[in-house]
């Protein structure tokens, strides 16, 4: 695995929209945040709308292919989540990630992008975008810069669900694009993966279809471990199912160490980690290896 180098003062940031649009102020507030440190790189017709798109295919192809090409650009940070990144991930040149590594920072539909740098040997890191960094508190925004700029991550408080000691690493994202990623043919789990996973506002049997789509289909045969994060308003149908308990479930039949309530995802607090990092499971706690591989 390709550890890109951690950032410094006045290194580039290219700021992206492969997704949806994003919210205008929320942005601004959070590029001036980065602006404070870093230099940005953005493309005039990032705010472009395109229905629920951030501008066509085309477009938002084209600007990630820009920025991974660019060996001055340090990494790339992601608007806005949403939809629509697995339009163009196929036809993206991800061999220039492997030649010019750099960091890929995102969450929810950046999952899209996250498996993609993983199936080319590259770490990425799956934290708060650049709108969500607009309405961040100092400690969220510390954390965020802490781990890009190589500091020690602190250890997660976890529920255990399955009891274990594992070791592996960190790889995943959000279920319904990890979902979506295996059934294209374009998602390479890592042997010894430890599973992080999270969503927002899927019903608890969409879940269960999306868990056993990737069990079945053997998607899951190299995780040792598992961390659930939020489940964020994946609220139960009449039926009374609760998300949590259907995730559960589900990855239990794995056999492998698994924790919940891990503080990352679609929730209030929404940690940053490196997927690609070494990680370890034990004594209710997720533990992050300071040398990251």
């Amino acid at each position: 695995m390709i550890v890109p180098e951690r950032l410094r003062p006045g290194d580039v940031i290219a700021i992206v929209a492969p997704s949806s649009p994003f919210d205008d102020e929320r942005y601004r507030r959070g590029a001036a945040w980065l602006a404070e440190r870093h230099r940005l790189r953005v493309r005039d017709d990032l705010q472009v709308r395109h229905g629920f798109l951030a501008g066509d295919d085309d477009r938002r192809r084209t600007e990630l292919n820009d920025v991974l090409r660019d060996p001055e650009v340090r990494a790339i940070v992601a608007a806005r989540g949403g939809y629509g990144a697995t339009r163009i991930v196929a036809d993206v040149d991800w061999g220039a990630l492997r030649r010019h590594p750099k960091w890929i920072v995102g969450f929810s539909d950046v999952t899209a992008l996250h498996v993609e740098a993983s199936r080319v040997g590259v770490a990425s890191v799956h934290a708060p975008m650049v709108a969500w960094l607009g309405d961040a508190d100092e400690a969220a925004r510390r954390a965020w810069l802490n781990v890009l700029e190589g500091g020690a991550v602190d250890p997660w408080e976890v529920e255990t669900v399955v009891a274990g000691e594992v070791e592996g690493v960190a790889w995943g994202g959000n279920l319904a694009l990890l979902d979506a990623c295996a059934a294209m043919g374009r998602s390479v789990v890592p042997e010894g993966a430890i599973l992080f996973v999270e969503d927002c506002t899927e019903r608890p049997y969409r879940l269960d279809r999306m868990l056993t789509s990737l069990l079945v289909g053997g998607h899951l045969a190299r995780v040792r471990g598992v961390v659930v994060g939020d489940l964020t308003d994946c609220t139960p149908g009449p039926d009374g199912v609760a998300a949590d308990q259907v995730v559960r479930e589900r990855l239990a039949r794995l056999g492998v160490p698994m924790v919940a309530r891990a503080p990352f995802g679609h929730g209030a607090v929404n940690r940053p980690f490196v997927i690609g990092g070494r990680c370890r499971i034990a004594h209710g706690r997720v533990h992050f290896d300071e040398s990251r591989v």
